[in-house]
């Protein structure tokens, strides 16, 4: 009796590298129960990781078959949460490569070696950006203006309309003027051009965000969070202008120190 016992449950076995691979896998689902808790996706993930250890003890048994089937729902069932959540799964990318700073030195190895230069802005597009937000802010003109550094912004750009002119402050203020078809959404600026305007950014998630803080704010804080770059917004209902780098929001004060905040934000990348 006892050496069938064994002959069935010998998988228990466990040496040092079993258990540093239970431990990393126990560390894996925990970070992804965290991710997914309370979205759609969560009933899916728990019945994949029941069918996951169904397939063990089913291997462990030497069922081959109920192996071979339970083995295909889960790769299908992984594929199904790929395909059907990829907003989620690339934000939760983006998301841990910003938090642990894998596009930290990486980023600006990889920029050397394919040529992607930092978009800088000149002096002159520093004071038009900036007399154009004073000019919005004293009108209660609510605007949201997206400033790159090195981050690509070719998902955000065809979310709206291409513009592609240089940077005035008078077809800045146009084009976020109310009745303006293109004033609702963020303009991207690439060095001294207006490249695109009404575009869609992404919402941030947090729930430590101000409830005065309106949806032009919580969008600068999340493509601040998921790229590098930097975004100005003017308040709609105060006329206030904000400015918000890596998910941090700073009120400014004046229009000089809006000028400062735009003209060294090379020295930030």
């Amino acid at each position: 009796m006892p050496s069938n016992i064994n002959a069935i449950f010998g998988f228990l076995s466990l040496s040092l590298a079993d258990c540093l691979d239970i431990l990393m896998v126990a560390v894996l689902i925990f970070l992804v129960f965290r991710w997914i808790r309370g979205s759609a996706a969560m009933s899916i993930f728990v019945a994949l990781i029941l069918l996951f250890v169904l397939r063990v003890i089913v291997a462990a048994l030497n069922m081959r078959l109920m192996n071979a089937l339970l083995g295909t729902f889960i790769d299908v069932g992984v594929l199904a949460l790929i395909v059907i959540f990829q907003p989620e799964v690339r934000h939760f990318l983006i998301r841990f490569g910003s938090r642990y700073n894998v596009a930290g030195k990486g980023k600006d190895l990889l920029g050397k070696l394919f040529g992607i230069q930092e978009q800088k802005m000149a002096g002159e597009t520093v004071n038009e950006i900036a007399e154009a937000c004073r000019a919005m802010s004293s009108s209660k003109t609510g605007a949201l203006i997206v400033l790159p550094h090195k981050d690509s912004m070719d998902m955000i750009v065809e979310t709206g309309d291409t513009v592609d002119a240089r940077v005035s402050r008078r077809l800045i203020m146009n084009i976020f003027f109310k009745n303006s078809p293109l004033h609702d959404g963020a303009m991207v600026i690439q060095g001294d051009k207006i490249v695109a305007a009404r575009c869609t950014l992404p919402i941030t998630q947090r729930s430590d965000i101000p409830p005065s803080f309106g949806m032009r704010h919580k969008a600068a804080i999340g493509i601040s969070e998921e790229t590098d770059a930097d975004v100005v917004v003017v308040s709609e209902e105060t006329g206030g202008i904000s400015f918000v780098h890596g998910g941090t929001l700073e009120k400014i004060g004046n229009i000089n120190e809006l000028k400062l905040k735009l003209g060294t934000k090379e020295d930030k990348s």
